[in-house]
């Protein structure tokens, strides 16, 4: 057995899966983004709010709601993002592709939201609505 992180690892998965160290690697510098991503985060909308407060006084248990919810939200953003680049990552280290590449050569559609917006008009044409919001053929 090896070790990765702290997590101990079969030898038979360690060499079926050459990458996985640099996996593991990469998504621990995602979490560990995230997490300064919410300290930040807290922090600017914390020094925001105590300026807003000489203006508009409210008590500290809603600026300190308001501060975390920020840095919440910040840090779900942050980790979210560079999780995917590290998916992508373990794809391309697996397989010596990029994700599109692999998609593409599987004959599988690629997700609009990864495409530029002028590829995603001539996979998927944008859906027109009349003023109730009916689909208008």
């Amino acid at each position: 057995m090896g070790n990765l992180g702290l997590q101990r690892v079969d030898e038979s998965v360690a060499a079926k899966h050459p990458a996985l160290r640099q996996y593991a690697a990469c998504q621990s510098h995602a979490f560990m983004k995230g997490i300064g991503a919410f300290l930040a985060g807290s922090g600017a909308a914390f020094a925001v709010q105590k300026l807003v407060n000489k203006k508009l006084p409210y008590a500290l248990q809603y600026n300190l709601l308001l501060s975390v919810a920020a840095g919440s939200l910040a840090s779900y953003m942050v980790t979210k993002t560079e999780t995917q680049k590290c998916s992508d990552f373990w794809i391309y280290l697996e397989t010596g592709k990029s994700p599109q590449e692999h998609t593409m050569a599987d004959g599988l559609s690629q997700p609009t939201e990864s495409l530029s917006p002028e590829d995603a008009e001539r996979v998927a044409p944008p859906v027109r609505r009349n003023k109730y919001g009916d689909i208008v053929e």
